[in-house]
């Protein structure tokens, strides 16, 4: 069996898809001397990055996902499936601090993502490090998804809250505040037809001193940078056959 055969056999063993993750764990089931060289990961991306050029046995689903040609991808939720479109946007977020070479965190590792994955799939820490207080730390851990920088110690450098119920914006407002003597950004993800009541609630008093830093961004526009990333990712991928 070849390299490429093993890869293939391991995406039909997850249902059609996987992440590079998935590959590294499970190749060695069809191909025993995968990880022999030391630069063993590389030779597996270069095999499947080649094959994604040529497009004949593999496409790259998501910015992190490869599937084989003929997967069938599973449907984006409907802005009615509340709980669905919670953990989606979530899973979205993940990819994109991945994309962007942070390290990931979300409070939520259990949640259903797309395509057989959960969250804990990309989310590439399992524990928010010990970066404050405990009392700190103990409130970030709840917070949706946080993007933390790689170089250095681990600081909270981006925080998404994804609101998919006015009831629970204050809630969203307050955990982010909690690292508010940090330099952290602040992003409400929501439908928008919640823009409205962000407006009026970053505008009271309590939060004045911190609006600057909270940022709205609903789902459509979240939605749309993914799959700008996405087409980004695909089209670098698709230049490497005229490259090499």
């Amino acid at each position: 069996m070849t390299k490429v055969d093993a890869i293939e056999k391991v995406m039909m063993d997850n249902g059609g898809s996987a992440t590079l993750q998935v590959i590294y764990d499970n190749i060695e089931k069809y191909y025993p001397s995968a990880k022999v060289s030391k630069e063993w990961s590389a030779g597996i991306r270069g095999v499947l990055y080649r094959e994604l050029a040529q497009g004949k046995r593999f496409k790259k689903i998501g910015l992190s996902i490869y599937a084989v040609t003929d997967y069938k991808e599973e449907a984006k939720p409907t802005s009615g499936d509340r709980i669905r479109m919670h953990s989606f946007i979530e899973g979205i977020c993940l990819e994109l601090g991945n994309f962007n070479d942070y390290l990931t965190y979300t409070a939520d590792p259990s949640a259903s993502y797309r395509d057989n994955f959960r969250l804990s799939d990309f989310a590439t820490l399992q524990y928010l490090p010990e970066f404050s207080y405990n009392e700190v730390v103990h409130e970030a851990k709840h917070i949706d998804v946080i993007w933390l920088n790689k170089k250095g110690l681990s600081f909270p450098k981006k925080v998404f809250e994804v609101v998919d119920s006015i009831g629970t914006l204050s809630g969203a407002f307050n955990r982010s505040l909690q690292l508010s003597n940090f330099m952290t950004d602040f992003y409400i993800v929501a439908p928008e037809k919640h823009h409205e009541k962000y407006l009026q609630t970053i505008n009271l008093e309590i939060y004045q001193a911190q609006k600057d830093r909270f940022k709205f961004i609903n789902y459509d526009d979240m939605m749309e940078l993914y799959d700008s990333a996405l087409r980004k990712s695909q089209l670098e991928t698709k230049l490497l056959k005229f490259i090499k």
